[in-house]
């Protein structure tokens, strides 16, 4: 068919030609086109991930990438929004910056405590949660926690908050004996009339545990908050669409039949070089044994000749060295068999279907491949620029969406029972909660591809007005400034103590001055 043919204004509508006649996709809803085949394609991506060292290499470089070691809250209180609210004017920058220092103390209290109280199996710090959580929604689809209340833990030598996380496998949120989804019940969410999602319904025991098959068909209703409006369930996922209760899949799902079929490929070719490296050499003979006797019958003189062969090569085992020698009988010849693998075009084929992957998920082709033979500076810095607009933006979503609701929940918490810088006549957390809890995330920064070019840049960008030194520290480095700020003072005090010549970095400071230990943050 013709371009602008005349049969559909669009040729994206056509019907009839040869190349859209039988693609007729059905038009499904939001949850329907998921939920339905969710068990399915999730179980297919966790197998890739497992087994397959591209789909892991997708899902560890972009969790490394967005969530790393060390996710954290940085406290930024909406002061302007509290001053404004209450008329109060000890609400300016600088309570702010005592309050989220002290805030962030506490924080970290809880969620570096070695006795891993903050989670409610008592294995990991909340930064690994998060990144546990995270690895789930990227392969998964969703993230899922609950936010527990545990005052028996809390006492001496123990736990000193009773919040706790519990991180939830997103298998064990369906559907009550999973019964397809209905009106306000869409995969295990269950939702109000405008699809805001009230409650959610979780498995007791995952439905794979065996050991626990009774808890496994039993479901609780957990309700999405308390009355108060603190966090119960914590749900986070990318939403594709308008009214949609359940994640995408995760990232792998638009390419998983490529990576699939790129893994048999590659099967295949090792399979054949294997064959080809054992089979390398063969001898050819004008007769065999079996074959002369079917084609002739018994002939003592053919069969002789076939003995004599046999009793030659059993003789004439003769070497040179440690090497034997090769003594053929009359009418026989070597032959070798020429390894044409892997095929001559396998490499451009495996390059070409690791950019249709990176490009599916998010990630730049060598950080799947490791492969950095074929890229300079530039081409390397345009691409993980790319590539790091969508690391920035997972972050931000993921914070948003998992990480916030989390602190906010300690924040509640904190303001009760710890001593927080607040002015006289401050309102309670609950009536200016959305102004206290206001944080900003930090993730592992960009790093470094050229580090003088890119220090020089980041110089010239604070001396010029340009970038703050805040941003410069959590962008390239991933670290908070005052941290390095407040280092640096105690390493030009350090140097004075001990009459060392102060680096070119210091000479802009005052050395001879007292300089205080820095505060708790």
């Amino acid at each position: 068919m013709l371009v602008g043919g005349g049969n559909v204004p669009y040729d994206a509508a056509d019907i009839y030609g040869a190349h859209m006649a039988e693609w007729r996709p059905y038009l499904w809803s939001p949850d329907g086109e998921l939920n339905m085949y969710r068990d399915r394609i999730v179980s297919r991506v966790r197998d890739l991930v497992r087994n397959d060292g591209w789909a892991s290499a997708a899902v560890t470089r972009t969790v490394d990438t967005v969530i790393g070691a060390d996710f954290r809250p940085i406290s930024k209180p909406d002061y302007a929004a509290l001053r404004a609210t209450t008329g109060i004017k000890a609400f300016d920058h600088v309570w702010a910056e005592e309050f989220g220092q002290a805030a962030e103390a506490h924080w970290r209290t809880w969620s570096n405590d070695p006795g891993r109280y903050c989670d409610a199996q008592r294995n990991l710090t909340v930064a690994q949660m998060m990144r546990l959580a995270f690895r789930h929604k990227i392969v998964d689809g969703d993230a899922l926690a609950m936010l527990l209340w545990l005052p028996e833990r809390v006492g001496a030598g123990r736990a000193q908050y009773a919040t706790t996380l519990q991180i939830i496998d997103p298998d064990r949120l369906s559907n009550p004996q999973l019964r397809f989804d209905q009106q306000v019940m869409r995969g295990g969410v269950e939702v109000d009339e405008y699809g805001a999602a009230v409650a959610y319904h979780i498995r007791r025991a995952h439905g794979g545990d065996w050991f626990s098959a009774a808890q496994a068909v039993h479901w609780d209703r957990i309700p999405r908050e308390t009355d108060w409006g603190r966090p119960v369930i914590v749900h986070d996922f990318d939403h594709d669409r308008a009214a949609q209760h359940r994640g995408g899949a995760g990232i792998l799902a638009p390419v998983l039949q490529r990576l699939k079929m790129l893994i048999k490929y590659d099967g295949t070719e090792l399979d054949a070089a294997i064959v080809n490296a054992i089979f390398g050499a063969y001898i050819q003979s004008p007769f065999d044994p079996d074959l002369v006797e079917e084609a002739f019958g018994d002939s003592e003189k053919l069969n002789a000749y076939q003995q004599e062969r046999v009793d030659f090569h059993d003789r004439k085992k003769l070497s040179l060295g440690d090497v034997r020698m090769p003594i053929l009988f009359p009418g026989e010849s070597i032959n070798t068999v020429s390894a044409q693998r892997p095929n001559s075009n396998f490499g451009e084929f495996e390059a070409a279907m690791l950019r249709n992957v990176a490009a599916g998920t998010g990630v730049s082709t060598q950080q799947i491949s490791q492969d950095w033979s074929d890229v300079n500076y530039s081409s390397y810095r345009a691409a993980m620029l790319e590539a790091w607009k969508t690391f920035s933006r997972r972050r931000s979503d993921f914070a948003h969406g998992f990480g916030q609701p989390i602190f906010g929940a300690f924040l509640e918490e904190s303001m009760e029972v710890d001593d927080l810088p607040l002015p006289a006549g401050a309102p309670s957390y609950m009536e200016c909660r959305v102004a206290y809890a206001r944080t900003k995330w930090m993730g592992p920064g960009k790093g470094f591809t050229d580090p003088v070019k890119e220090k020089q840049g980041a110089i010239l960008g604070l001396d010029g007005g340009l970038s703050t030194l805040e941003d410069e520290c959590a962008d390239l480095m991933g670290t908070d400034w005052r941290e390095v700020a407040e280092r640096r003072a105690i390493e030009a005090a350090r140097y004075k103590e001990l009459g060392l010549p102060q680096p070119k970095w210091m000479s802009g400071a005052d050395a001879t001055e007292t300089i205080s230990e820095p505060s708790a943050a």
